[in-house]
């Protein structure tokens, strides 16, 4: 894995992934929480080929900004960029899209984790 590994994923706005739909908002316009679901796919996916046989990545942390709003039946698309590896931390440089231009943008976290051992220690706090 090296720096500079880039993702990119899409959809189109439709009444399941607007604000209204998810509660993010009254609206029918794309949701952030979407908007930040797509940032995220794009950086799993771009980073996934790289990972050994049982590995994953989970996001751990977001400092993004939804700067313009994208109406129903545009199509929208998030990017990601590889920006830093520290052992196991990733960091990427995400960015979304619609027709026009940037809707959204910012920095996203990522732990490379065992995916036995994750839901092992998930599954051990839901048996509590």
């Amino acid at each position: 894995m090296e720096i500079g590994i880039k993702g990119r994923v899409d959809t189109v706005v439709n009444e399941k992934n607007t604000a209204k739909f998810v509660g993010s908002g009254s609206l029918d316009v794309f949701a952030t929480p979407n908007m930040i679901g797509l940032m995220e796919q794009a950086a799993q996916l771009s980073v996934a080929p790289y990972l050994e046989e049982g590995q994953g990545t989970v996001g751990t942390k977001l400092d993004i900004s939804h700067d313009a709003a994208t109406p129903l039946g545009m199509k929208v698309w998030a990017e990601s960029e590889l920006i830093e590896i520290d052992r196991r931390r990733l960091v990427f440089e995400v960015k979304a899209y619609d027709e026009c231009g940037l809707i959204g943008q910012g920095r996203h976290e990522r732990f490379i984790i065992s995916n036995e051992k994750f839901i092992a220690k998930a599954n051990e706090k839901g048996a509590k």
